[in-house]
């Protein structure tokens, strides 16, 4: 759950900034992501827990009602995870979690039949890292598209995925935990693609994002847009782009709706309230330039 408070500016070490209100919304990565994928009409499964607090229901409750299969959301004995999220007036944000219930996910949540039943797999890292890197190693090993959203940015195992979508700033801490010389995204995404055939999509904000693979290199601008909230940009545009490509679209067509996705996503406040559906992604697309080679 998000709890959101709207600043002036975000805070200094040791600064105290007054806002005039607070808010609560539905969120967390895996959460938002899924919502992303359904209502840009996926079939999905999420996997996860939630404690057994009121949080708990009511998230369990809302991603239900965006038709996101939750019956392997399991309740457990620690508190529903929240997020703390600070948003300035031009649309910055700053956020910590809070990761409680989310520790408890374990690989073994997604049986071998459920495997076996997907074509993608689309993961976050909000989870315990051996659990997420022992899934991404069985989905790959059972031949499954095996997307990873590395945020918050660690350690990954690139063998064992076929695309890593990450930021700027999560991209240089990728390299560094994997031992990579590259800080540059572009350039980690070079080698992540020459050493171990991965295709890395790097967001850029405002200027869209690229595409970094062994075979291809794409460029997809934005939206034009007045940013009122980024919160959730990054989970609308991963969550569509697995949507696009479960769907049978090829990936420059999948990174347009999801640039046209994450940009709309910046329209209202909160992350899982903005998440655009696939009429509203589908009214702004011809807005967007299709993916560029370079």
């Amino acid at each position: 759950m998000d709890l959101i408070v709207p600043v002036p500016h975000l805070p200094q070490p040791g600064e105290t900034v007054l806002s005039p209100s607070h808010a609560k919304a539905p969120g967390g990565k895996g959460a938002n992501q899924a919502v992303a994928a359904a209502r840009a009409g996926a079939e999905v499964v999420m996997v996860g827990c939630v404690g057994r607090d009121g949080f708990g229901d009511e998230l369990l409750e809302i991603v239900s009602a965006a038709d996101v299969d939750t019956s392997l959301i399991d309740h457990v004995e620690a508190p529903t995870g929240i997020a703390l999220v600070t948003v300035a007036d031009d649309g910055e944000n700053q956020i910590i979690v809070a990761s409680g219930a989310n520790m408890a996910a374990g690989h073994e949540m997604v049986s071998d039949d459920l495997l076996g039943e997907c074509s993608t797999v689309l993961l976050q890292m909000e989870t315990p890292l051996r659990e997420v890197f022992t899934l991404t190693g069985r989905a790959k090993a059972a031949g499954k598209r095996v997307i990873l959203n590395a945020a918050p940015a660690g350690p990954i195992m690139p063998e064992t995925l076929d695309i890593l979508i990450v930021n700027e700033g999560e991209a240089a801490v990728v390299a560094a935990e994997i031992g990579l010389e590259e800080r540059a995204a572009g350039d980690v995404a070079q080698r992540l693609a020459q050493t171990h055939g991965l295709t890395t999509i790097v967001t850029l904000g405002a200027q869209g994002a690229v595409a970094i693979g062994p075979d291809a290199h794409w460029r997809i601008g934005s939206l034009v847009v007045q940013p009122v909230d980024s919160v959730g940009a990054g989970d609308a545009f991963s969550g569509v782009f697995a949507a696009g490509l479960d769907n049978g679209m090829e990936l420059a067509d999948a990174l347009r709706c999801a640039a046209v996705a994450g940009s709309l996503t910046c329209l209202e406040h909160g992350a899982m309230p903005a998440l655009p559906d696939a009429e509203a992604i589908d009214a702004r697309l011809a807005e967007l330039a299709p993916a560029e080679p370079f």
